[in-house]
Order: C-alpha cells, then structure tokens, then sequence
C-alpha cells in the first residue's frame, strides 16, 4: 500500500520535532544544563529503557517478515468464527494479557502488527482494533510490576515480593481495563456487527525462517517475566533473529529495522525533562501535588501526574515526581496518572509513539486531533474513578 500524501507529511512533521528535539538536547549538555554525573544517573534509568525498545523494535520487524504475524492473525480470524463480536472480545483479551505479562512497550510492538494485519485480511477497519491496541497497552499496564517500566521502578514502595504491588493495585488496574474496554466497545459498536469471511491463509515462504522467529517470540512471553532484565531477554532474541536472517534471507537486515527516529525522540525527551527537573521542575510539581493521603490529595497527586505524562513523558514525569509518594497510596496515585493517562499527546508514552512507528511502517494513517480528543475524553472519565477505587479498597 503506497502512502498518501498526508501519511507522508505528518512523517515530515515528526522527523522535524525529533531533529528540533535532538538539537535542543544537545544545546543543553553542551551549555552545561546537565553534568555529567546527572547525564550517568539518567543514563542508569533509561538506557535499559532504550535498548529494550531497540531489540523489541527489531524482533517484530524481522517477527513479520518471516510471517509470525500473519501466522498468528490467521488463528485469531479462525477463532473468531466470522463473528466481528466474537474476533473483538480475543483481540483485547490478548492485548491485555500481553500487556499485563510482557510491558505495554512489548504490546505496542508486538500486538499493533497483529491486529492490523488480521483486520485487513477479515475485510475490516484497522482502525478500531489499533485504537484498542495502544489505549489498552496504557491502561492495562497497572497489573504487574513488569506491565510498565514505571511499575518497577516503584515496586520496592509497597513491599519485596511482587504480590504486595499486586495486592495493592489490583482493584484500579482491573477497573481501568473494563472502563477502556467499555469505552471502545461504545465508540466502535457499530463496526463490530455483523460477520467476516475468511480465507484458509497462503503458505509461508520460508518454514524453516518462521519457525525460529515463533520460537523467539513464544520464549519472550516466560523469559520477559522471570525476573531476568527484559533489555536483556529482547536483545537475545534480537541476536538469534538476526543470525537466523543473516543465513536465509539476508537481504531484510537493512537499517531501516531500527527505530533511530523514536529513539532519538525519546532520548531528547529524557534529557530535555532531566534538566528542567535539576533546575527547578521537580520544586514546582511537589509544590502542586498536595502532601495527604485523603481522597481529595490522591486525586490531586494522579492529576499532576496525568498532567505530568501529556506534557513530556509518562516516564520523566514519574521520576520527577517520585519524591512527593512517599507512601504506597501516594505512589499508587501517581502510577494511576502517569500510566493511564498517556492517551492525548502523541509522546506521552513511549509505548504510543512505538505504536505510531508501527502504524506508520503498515502504512495505518491516524487523525492525531481525534485520538486525542477522545483520549481526554476517556482520561476525565478513568483517572478520577480508578483513583476512587484505589481509595476504597
């Protein structure tokens, strides 16, 4: 599918905002915005970060030239059994499992393809299923200290084991998904009637190729939980797709596998949001955030945090404002604003601008007004009711 006009304009336009990004970052270090022992605790952060989008980045990409998408789209459309209704309830029961298990990085690189390679084979719009895929990824990232890089770095405030997270955020991060699902299913009820026609799927060229590449994605779905550092884990499977694309299809390694344009964007960010907080950002966002523990305070402490996400980045955002959650409700106030508010600017996660790299390479156009007016739409409603079931239980 060639891209439109449009498709290609907005790609001018966010290639124009990393190089303006990447130079203003660069201005900074270089005046001295940053020292470089303040450039070495933010590179601890968010270099493992990065090469975990890198290596995910290059798993799904070399993961769909082999037909693990295609592969996997098929079965989902078989399971459907030409029921639109039916193919709609697997597609979000899989991306919140993924999120919940494998980070909402990994169900943006890895569920986007899926879902919009299985609705254009179906006959459908990708549009609704590729809006499940990155609201879902956000809001469903509350589950398990591994759904969201956030979550790990706050783990230890609720106790050692992983069931004191669970046990403390469980009630908010179940009534994030329902509302998110019910949200979509309102939104999209009318393309979700009726029924599809589904061919039995043409053979994949190379068996032998898939075969290696649905392994490495089928061992990320235990390896990526085991407690092993998930940079890690995708940069083995990134290591063994390569190889096994270097002996039978070498002609796909090719640079353009490498997401430099999100990393060059999220690493400008990081910088960029590093030094406002060391001269000063960090002050003003504990001096909006309230120091209680009361309804009100809470709401005060996810507000500044969902304010926080959409200005710069649910990940700088949290760090910046780590210091005023002391406690675990604060901190689980403050997870509720940054990991389920990403839903209006384009950068407010990483995950989101990983999933318009993905739609972007499917050639998937979105309109970035209407995500983001019903995402705001949806945040109004999320945040505050997900505070409130936090609160009560």
């Amino acid at each position: 599918m060639s891209e439109t006009p449009s498709l290609r304009l907005r790609q001018r336009g966010v290639r124009a905002v990393a190089l303006v990004l990447a130079i203003a970052a660069v201005i900074v270090v270089a005046a001295g915005g940053l020292t470089w022992a303040e450039l070495g605790e933010l590179s601890t952060t968010t270099v493992p970060v990065l090469a975990f989008v890198l290596a995910m980045t290059i798993v799904a990409e070399l993961a769909s030239v082999a037909g693990v998408f295609t592969v996997l789209s098929g079965h989902l459309a078989l399971w459907g059994r030409g029921r639109v209704a039916m193919l709609w309830v697997l597609v979000l029961v899989m991306t919140v499992v993924i999120t919940a298990f494998m980070s909402l990085d990994t169900t943006a690189v890895l569920v986007t393809p899926i879902v919009v390679v299985l609705a254009r084979r179906v006959g459908l719009s990708p549009l609704p299923f590729a809006l499940a895929t990155v609201w879902l990824a956000n809001t469903a990232s509350l589950f398990l200290p591994v759904s969201n890089l956030t979550n790990l770095i706050a783990a230890d405030t609720f106790g050692p084991h992983p069931s004191d997270f669970i046990t403390a955020l469980w009630v908010p991060a179940l009534t994030a998904v329902l509302i998110t699902v019910a949200a979509l299913s309102i939104i999209y009820r009318r393309s979700l009637r009726g029924r599809y026609r589904f061919d039995t799927p043409a053979e994949v060229a190379d068996r032998p190729l898939l075969i290696v590449a649905m392994i490495v994605v089928g061992l990320l779905v235990p390896l990526l939980v085991s407690g092993i550092p998930v940079a890690i884990v995708a940069g083995g499977g990134a290591v063994v797709l390569l190889i096994a694309f270097a002996v039978r299809n070498r002609g796909e390694l090719r640079f353009g596998i490498v997401p430099w344009r999100t990393l060059v964007f999220a690493t400008s960010l990081f910088v960029l949001v590093e030094a406002a907080h060391v001269h000063g950002l960090g002050s003003l966002l504990a001096s909006t955030s309230g120091t209680g523990k009361d309804l009100g305070s809470l709401l005060q402490v996810a507000a500044v945090g969902a304010l926080g996400a959409n200005a710069v980045n649910n990940l700088p955002a949290f760090l910046a404002l780590t210091p005023i959650a002391e406690s675990p409700l604060r901190m689980a106030a403050l997870l509720i604003g940054v990991n389920l508010a990403p839903l209006i600017s384009p950068w407010a996660s990483l995950a989101t601008l990983l999933w318009h790299q993905r739609l972007t390479s499917l050639d998937v156009e979105i309109s970035w007004r209407r995500y983001a007016v019903s995402g705001l739409l949806l945040v109004i409603i999320l945040v505050p009711v997900c505070v409130l079931a936090l609160w009560v239980s």
